[in-house]
């Protein structure tokens, strides 16, 4: 038997990789919160630069593909099972811009790849959700463009709150309780679901009172991210409180 052999554990856990906005302060210890106790899982970061969602060609290019492709060409040497970017963008610039992503990093690095809106649409589909009530930070004209984007891919948008932000950093200090009773007026609609996107929001620790208030299903973007991060790693998925379609 090898020194190595000794020492060197023979399992590990499942090791899920994230790229995340640079100035994004919610998504990492959000994740660590979901996750809890579990010692089955290890979540590993790179950054890449983010520091403003807006509808013009500057913020357009924080999201391209090179960027993403050399951050997850250093998690790939972390010997992670799977890679997200853990980000929203693909909401306004379009599924097939996430698909390009997802595809780039498992072409350069052999790792299996998702993204915050793939993970969302893989949602939907497995959940037959097709109109959302939708809450985001943003201004109303990303919500706008949000919504032409999911209605091309047979999403409708029944209605929607925007925050009015557009500074990333200052998503993350927005109050969890402040985002109840919009959700509570969004659910009026009867939506198949309520959507809390932005993965700079901390949406998550309501997510149970507002299922609970109003019988809608809620899913948001950290938890939703990190559901299909585990389900492409093949580990055992969420607790329910951090939305029953979940768990």
């Amino acid at each position: 038997m090898s020194a190595a052999s000794e020492v060197l554990s023979a399992s590990r856990p499942t090791r899920i990789g994230m790229i995340v906005p640079s100035s994004n302060t919610c998504l990492e210890p959000m994740t660590y919160r979901i996750l809890g106790e579990r010692d089955d899982v290890t979540v590993h970061s790179a950054r890449i630069p983010v520091t403003r969602i807006a509808l013009d060609a500057g913020s357009d290019q924080q999201f391209d593909a090179a960027g993403m492709r050399a951050a997850a060409e250093l998690l790939a040497t972390a010997d992670v099972d799977v890679i997200a970017w853990n980000g929203t963008s693909g909401s306004w610039l379009g599924v097939g811009h996430d698909e390009a992503i997802a595809a780039e990093i498992t072409r350069a690095t052999g790792v299996p790849a998702t993204t915050s809106t793939l993970a969302y649409f893989a949602a939907f589909r497995r959940f037959g959700i097709s109109g959302i009530g939708l809450l985001t930070p943003y201004t109303a004209d990303v919500n706008e463009q949000v919504a032409a984007r999911y209605s091309e891919n047979g999403v409708i948008v029944a209605g929607h709150t925007a925050l009015g932000l557009s500074d990333n950093e200052a998503f993350g200090r927005v109050r969890p309780e402040a985002l109840v009773d919009p959700s509570i007026a969004l659910a009026e609609a009867g939506p198949d679901a309520l959507v809390y996107l932005c993965t700079n929001l901390y949406g998550a620790p309501i997510v149970a009172e507002v299922e609970a208030r109003t019988g809608v299903p809620v899913l948001d973007s950290v938890a939703v991210t990190l559901w299909h991060s585990l389900e492409l790693a093949g580990s055992p998925l969420l607790d329910a409180r951090w939305g029953r379609l979940l768990a």
